[in-house]
């Protein structure tokens, strides 16, 4: 093939661009994917898709300006060809002078009955959002395909998903995960990677017939294909209208909600029964899958068989009764639904529904991470050093940084307790009773246990959500830097 090299910078020039790349470039800007000028994580496993994409995205760098950060993950789940998918991605970043990060994550520990797929990639997608944090990349681009959207579409219809399932995978997911090859065909990555020479590496586990998947990709596609050809693109087209209509009837839901619905600062959700008894059952799906997700442990959705077996309590005479929905926990009131993570009692306890005993201490290792059971929130800990700080612009309450030379590392995150003292941010060194400083801010007092304290043998860290303590702020002399953060658990769709 030849190459156009501009005299000025010695790269390639765009006319010298392979045509899978002007068709991806294409898709970036139609997309909106991203702009010149970004930083990329680009997650390699090493297989084909993985390894196109760096490839067009290496071409891509020079005329768009783009910094690229590889990283792999290593299961160990298929002992030498693990590692030597891991050598194969090595190899070319090295080839490439492209920066590479390689981590091993433990699928072994998992949940008693939890998918290794599953598992595999939430692990993997928490590894990667981290990451990208800690190395200041602004998003995270997935070698996802469109035979991989083809397959996820059917993979969802076969479940009897609604428009949200049949809406596939998103070519832009948070503002956080992008696919650039989101319209590109299997056999063209294929084509690619045989003309320009960029090596890869079959995954094994991909033809076993024991995961759904694979039987629809290797089983139910071809037969698809041999009586529509078009197949893939009219399941792509599927997905990308019902992503527009979804969309736009989760905005009317939430703009027709909107004033019923109290999120409160435990993690319960509450909606007003007669004002749900009065909406159409389309919207009343939506609603319960929506509180159960956000209540989720996980962040996953209830499935349709528990959401119409709730639906038909809440609209039914019953003017007092509760289920479980994995885990969370649904209360029907004579006048509201209560949704409220697993640590809730089955009954909700009296009148608040909230029990008064508080929780365990649980250890906070650094870097490592909780779940914190009171509101299903996980809370994070992670070092970084000093000067990449820059890097973690624009954080929020949900995100503080102190000095790691002031705090041991032996961290506890406990309940409130009577006789609290910290010194809160911004009150000029001045110390206040924890109990005071959640007077002054109107938290009720059934609802002050459900915040989690992060503590260490010096004192109180964090107030999480609320304050941190001023006395182990970063200073002038501060080498290396604990980040402590908390988010709702947010649930990666399979793909």
């Amino acid at each position: 093939m030849t190459t156009a090299i501009s005299r000025a910078t010695g790269h390639p020039t765009r006319t010298g661009w392979p045509p899978l790349l002007r068709r991806v470039v294409r898709t970036i800007r139609t997309r909106r994917l991203f702009e010149p000028g970004r930083h990329l994580l680009v997650a390699v496993s090493g297989g084909p898709d993985s390894m196109a994409l760096l490839s067009l995205l290496n071409r891509l760098r020079p005329s768009w300006r783009l910094t690229l950060t590889v990283v792999h993950y290593n299961y160990g789940l298929r002992g030498t060809e693990s590692d030597g998918d891991q050598a194969c991605v090595e190899d070319l970043c090295r080839r490439w002078d492209l920066p590479l990060f390689v981590e091993r994550l433990d699928v072994g520990s998992r949940p008693r009955g939890a998918s290794l797929q599953a598992t595999a990639r939430e692990l993997r997608y928490e590894a990667m959002m981290k990451r990208a944090l800690v190395c200041g990349a602004d998003l995270i681009a997935l070698g996802h395909t469109a035979d991989d959207q083809a397959e996820t579409v059917m993979l969802w219809m076969l479940r009897g998903a609604g428009l949200t399932g049949v809406s596939g995978m998103p070519p832009c997911r948070n503002h956080l995960f992008v696919r650039p090859l989101y319209e590109t065909r299997r056999a063209d990555v294929l084509a690619y990677l045989r003309d320009e020479g960029v090596p890869f590496r079959w995954d094994s586990s991909n033809e076993k017939p024991i995961y759904l998947r694979n039987r629809i990709r290797h089983e139910i596609m071809p037969v698809l294909e041999k009586v529509v050809p078009s197949a893939v693109g009219a399941l792509c087209r599927l997905a990308d209208l019902c992503v527009e209509d979804d969309r736009y009837l989760e905005k009317h839901v939430v703009a027709l909600c909107e004033g019923w619905i109290t999120r409160l600062p435990d993690g319960r959700k509450a909606v007003d029964r007669s004002f749900f008894k009065s909406l159409p059952r389309a919207v009343q799906r939506r609603v319960v899958r929506n509180l159960g997700k956000e209540c989720d442990l996980g962040g996953r959705p209830p499935g349709m068989k528990t959401v119409e077996s709730l639906l038909r309590i809440a609209n039914g005479p019953t003017a007092c009764s509760s289920m479980r929905m994995a885990s969370v926990g649904v209360m029907v009131e004579r006048d509201r639904l209560c949704f409220a993570p697993s640590d809730f009692s089955a009954n909700f306890g009296e009148s608040a529904g909230v029990s008064s005993a508080g929780t365990v201490p649980i250890a906070l290792t650094i870097p490592g991470a909780v779940i914190w059971p009171k509101t299903g929130h996980r809370i994070e800990a992670f070092k970084i050093k000093k000067k990449d700080l820059r890097l973690m612009e624009g954080r929020d309450r949900k995100t503080i940084v102190v000095d790691a030379n002031k705090i041991s590392e032996g961290l506890v995150v406990r309940s409130w307790k009577p006789g609290d003292r910290f010194y809160p941010f911004g009150m000029g060194g001045r110390s206040k009773k924890l109990q005071d400083f959640f007077t002054d801010l109107k938290v009720p007092v059934r609802e002050r246990r459900h915040v989690p304290i992060v503590e260490a043998s010096e004192g109180i860290v964090w107030v999480v959500g609320y304050r941190q303590d001023n006395r182990w702020s970063v200073d002038e002399k501060a080498e290396w830097c604990v980040v402590l953060s908390v988010r709702e658990c947010v649930a990666v769709k399979e793909s």
